[in-house]
This record gives structure tokens, sequence and C-alpha cells, in this order.
């Protein structure tokens, strides 16, 4: 993990620098630096970055826009991107999430959190797995099936997407809207945020204990509880 490439991107002198001390502080060594948008789309094409940390106001070309860009490329379409802002508005973050940001963290932030997040993304189990694990709960995707304590679960359709969807990412934050697009498959009914937010319910209910991991994030949506401690 600490050999990973990382990239920081930030007009800001000051926020780059202390990015990278904390950065090399806590381990981590191979890392760049963008000052704006258009070098860093040059950088993490050239260099294919492990994890961006990405500002969202930027000289040139804005964060939102680099975040499109580098999702929109195959070549760099599935590297994790933490946006970093002064926004606290929730339109601000829940744009960056849909447009394909896994997490973000608001200015000023701390040191411990910045670390947590990134170490969160490095450590994500690869999406092709088919048996994935968190904790006491396992999940095989390619039989659609969920134990618990080695117990199976009766879940839905729709609840085991919305579980396989957070614990593959656990830490990522999802929108309702996010939710809704994995659950198209499902015919059966009209999916809306209210019935995302019932399908939480129910399966906490179903996961008992377990279900305290699912976290909601006020007026943004859902995530599965970090196993890394923040």
């Amino acid at each position: 993990m600490l050999k990973s490439k990382i990239l920081i991107v930030d007009d800001e002198d000051s926020i780059r620098e202390l990015l990278e001390m904390l950065l090399e502080s806590n381990g981590f060594s191979n890392i760049k630096m963008a000052a704006d948008g258009e070098s860093a789309i040059a950088i993490t094409e050239e260099w294919h970055p492990d994890i961006i940390l990405l500002d969202l106001m930027l000289p040139k070309i804005d964060g939102l826009t680099v975040c499109r860009k580098i999702r929109s490329n195959p070549n760099t379409a599935s590297i994790p991107i933490i946006m970093l802002t002064a926004k606290s508005e929730e339109s601000d973050i829940v744009l960056g999430l849909e447009i394909g940001a896994n997490d973000y963290i608001t200015k000023p932030f701390s040191n411990k959190i910045v670390i947590a997040r990134i170490r969160n993304q490095l450590r994500n189990i690869p999406k092709n797995n088919n048996i994935i694990t968190y904790e006491n709960l396992t999940i095989d995707i390619e039989k659609h099936t969920v134990k618990l304590d080695n117990e199976l679960l009766d879940l839905t359709y729709s609840e085991f997407e919305i579980l396989s969807l957070f614990i593959k990412s656990p830490g990522r934050v999802y929108t309702r809207s996010q939710l809704i697009s994995n659950l198209k498959g499902d015919s059966y009914y009209e999916v809306t945020d209210r019935t995302i937010d019932v399908q939480i319910v129910n399966l906490r209910k179903k996961l008992g204990d377990f279900g305290k991991n699912i976290i909601t994030i006020r007026s943004i949506g859902y995530c599965l509880k970090s196993l890394e401690n923040e």
C-alpha cells in the first residue's frame, strides 16, 4: 500500500505541500502534484496513479470536469478519486459523487481522516472478485448468496444488489440516484428515493446487529462503514 502512486490536485501551494508532508509522514513516498485541471488529466493519463486527491475549485478545468474526463477514459476510469473541497453544500457533494468520485473530504480536513480514507480506497477488494467478505458477512456474487455468521440470509433482489454494491467499496458514499441506477434490472416496480429508503430499512432488519454498519449520510445517501478506524 505504501508504494501506491498518489496524485494530489489542488491550486493552493500550501494545501499541496500540507498533503504531501502528511502522506510522507505516514509512509507514502510515490507522490505527484498538479496545480490545475489540465495538468491533472495529463499526469493521470501518463502516470496512471493508484488514487487521486482532487480539489473541485481548479483553474483552467474545474475538478468536476476533471473527474468526468477521467471516468470517460477506459484507461483511467477505475482510478479511485477522493474530492477535496472547501464547499460544504450538499449539491456539490452529490454532483461529484454522481459524476464518479469515490469519496469526499471537506476543508478544513482532519489529517487522520484523510489518511484513513486513502487507505480505505487502496485496500478495497477488486470488483471482479466473486466471493467478498466483510467481517462476519460473506457474499457470493456468482451464486447470489449472502451468509452472516455462516448462516444463509433470505434477501430480495434489490436488497442483495444494494448490499453487494456496499461491500465492494466500504466507505464509499452512494447517492440515492446511484442506488436507483443500480436497481434498474428489477422491473417489478418503479425504483424511487422512497423505495431505496425502504430497502435500506428492510436490509438493516435482516442483517440484525450487522445492519449498524450501513450508515446514513444525511441528505446524500448511504455507505457501508469503512473497516479503517478513523
